[in-house]
């Protein structure tokens, strides 16, 4: 019977349907154990991973027979994809399971960074009435820039379309006469990245962590953004340099931030004092991705990866 080590949260409702039949070891507390990870995984066929989980060479060394990893989302720098390849173990992302909660949040922060009010219910119920405070911008006619244009930045361009933003992207992999430029909502405009960055009124970060991506929005680049602008990234945290942010939100050049991802995670209170009492600043454990809903797609897809993978072979 194939053995199935899950190291991180998986909805149960899919680990009992779809991955019935296996020997399966379900610990969402293995991915910061890793003495009992690399145990558990020695006779393992699979392994079932989240982002925490480092699917390095030492772990790979403990599994001599693993077959097949599943990914419980869908980047994937924290497996050495290269390594596995060498052996011969598969790699299923969950490509697309959680592509419209991650749309949400970006478009959803946008508005909440823009408005700027609804961080007032202590105020409002001391009696303060802190309108001429609280007169924040509407979302409409200001500029989305998408640094990335693959599956999540499109769901979001559609739906920020839908709230009247002028969209536009940069993508180098991405061909100029690609049909995603110009999707049902109307066309996206193609810009160089100095260009998206310097027109954008909310920059959104949708590239993986590569050596290109890396701290790709420093200081420079966000001093290169419009006054006022927003800056979400849900992508990966070193693709942004987190201290840079801070000061560009607390000079006031930048006018919000949502930042979902970082540098290290969990972020610990040493790290995150930092952006202690940061002005207009969202901060999200790595949640842009999981809702309820995507936590199930994003398990079947997962599951069902593994599942077929392991009979096949």
């Amino acid at each position: 019977m194939p053995k199935v080590v899950i190291s991180e949260f998986m909805d149960e409702a899919a680990i009992a349907a779809d991955l019935r039949g296996f020997d399966t070891v379900y610990d969402p507390a293995l991915a910061d154990r890793p003495e009992a990870l690399l145990l558990a995984v020695a006779d393992a066929d699979a392994l079932i991973v989240r982002n925490r989980t480092q699917v390095r060479a030492d772990l790979l060394a403990a599994a001599p027979g693993l077959k097949v990893i599943g990914r419980l989302g869908v980047g994937l720098d924290n497996i050495d994809v290269a390594a596995c390849t060498a052996r011969g173990i598969a790699v299923y992302p969950a490509t697309g399971a959680n592509d419209d909660a991650v749309a949400e949040y970006v478009v959803a922060a946008a508005l909440v960074l823009l408005r700027g009010a609804y961080g007032a219910t202590a105020r409002v119920a001391a009696g303060t009435w802190p309108r001429n405070a609280l007169m924040g911008r509407e979302i409409g006619g200001k500029r989305l820039g998408l640094v990335g244009f693959g599956a999540i930045a499109r769901q979001t361009a559609r739906r920020a379309a839908a709230f009247g933003m002028a969209i536009s992207a940069h993508d180098p992999f991405l061909a100029a006469d690609d049909p995603a430029w110009n999707p049902p909502h109307g066309p996206v405009r193609n810009l160089a990245l100095d260009a998206l960055i310097a027109r954008s009124d909310v920059l959104s970060l949708h590239v993986p962590l590569t050596a290109e991506t890396r701290r790709l929005i420093d200081a420079d680049a966000l001093t290169r953004m419009p006054r006022g602008a927003i800056l979400i990234n849900a992508a990966r945290g070193e693709v942004v340099d987190g201290a840079a942010v801070v000061a560009a939100l607390r000079s006031g050049h930048l006018g919000g931030a949502a930042l979902d991802v970082f540098d290290r995670e969990p972020l610990d209170a040493q790290a995150g004092a930092v952006f202690a009492d940061v002005p207009n600043l969202i901060l999200t454990p790595h949640i842009a991705g999981v809702t309820q809903e995507s936590n199930v797609r994003v398990s079947v897809a997962t599951a069902r990866a593994v599942r077929r993978h392991l009979l096949e072979r």
